[in-house]
């Protein structure tokens, strides 16, 4: 196994940047805001002909922004360059109630931002989004995936069904209170009351009728078959214990996808256990060089 703090140069801390941000206009003109700092410098790998410098792109889970990833932003902008995206409906992002075009936004943002190859990490609802993004788009401007504490589809049950049903009801009928238990929930550490707040905010930037027609969508989404497509490097990260079998299904869906799983970290797990999962990544984009 490779350790990643073994292998970044000592003045590492002093190249990364504060990140920078703009707009990609989407396919029907939405503009999908994104966050981006770093350069590539020892990142070369051949993906699908010449050599190319290697990027990372961040996708964020349901109505969750952008910068949820400023940890991994600093920390990757030394050695890469690293971009993390609003989703439309999302952040800074155009406000659309339309999720299908979740997957051409990353698109957009891939190709407009000339980012290829990029290895795609996202969370949650992304990983649905991402597995859609290969169904649509292929796998030929991607490095690799990285997909966390998320999966691409499941078998509906009485359960599941009900407990949609209530948690988009409670967006609707008291939408302050259902976000702030929502984000809240994502952490089993304590995160300061002043970071929630502004997460929380940040989730309600999203307006209520945008939340619910993305939230019907990714219960109703089942990508998996597109898994079997993913003939990239992957790695799988989960948190939730009740999910680890899904998270199992995936692994033997996707040729050669590694598992790691994190006994002591919540949903939200690489704001939890920053340095560890910033280490697994680490590690993961260091292997697409060998």
């Amino acid at each position: 196994m490779i350790i990643l703090a073994a292998l970044r140069p000592a003045a590492a801390k002093d190249k990364r940047q504060n990140p920078t941000s703009g707009f990609v206009t989407s396919w029907d003109g939405a503009q999908i805001h994104y966050s981006e700092a770093g350069h590539a410098t020892n990142a070369n790998i051949s993906v699908s002909g010449p050599h190319r410098s290697l990027s990372i792109l961040f996708v964020p889970g349901f109505t969750m922004p952008a910068w949820i990833w400023e940890n991994q932003i600093v920390h990757f902008s030394a050695e890469y360059r690293v971009v993390a995206m609003d989703l439309r409906s999302q952040g800074e992002s155009s406000k659309s109630g339309d999720p299908a075009s979740h997957a051409r936004d990353v698109k957009a943002v891939i190709d407009e931002l000339h980012l290829a190859p990029a290895v795609l990490v996202g969370c949650s609802m992304a990983v649905t989004e991402i597995a859609s993004y290969v169904d649509q788009f292929g796998t030929g401007r991607v490095a690799g995936f990285v997909l966390v504490d998320g999966i691409a589809g499941l078998d509906l049950t009485p359960e599941f069904v009900n407990g949609s049903i209530d948690f988009l009801n409670a967006m609707q009928t008291n939408r302050s209170q259902q976000t702030s238990d929502f984000v809240r929930s994502m952490f089993r550490k304590p995160q300061s009351e002043q970071y929630l707040q502004k997460l929380i905010k940040a989730s309600m930037a999203t307006p209520t009728y945008a939340a619910i027609a993305i939230g019907l969508a990714d219960f109703n989404a089942d990508n998996r078959p597109a898994l079997a497509k993913i003939d990239k490097p992957t790695l799988i990260v989960g948190a939730t214990r009740r999910l680890l079998p899904q998270f199992q299904d995936m692994q033997k869906s996707i040729p050669h996808a590694k598992l790691e799983f994190f006994d002591d970290a919540g949903h939200a797990l690489f704001v939890d256990d920053a340095d560890k999962f910033n280490t697994l990544l680490g590690e993961f984009l260091m292997s697409l060089k060998q």
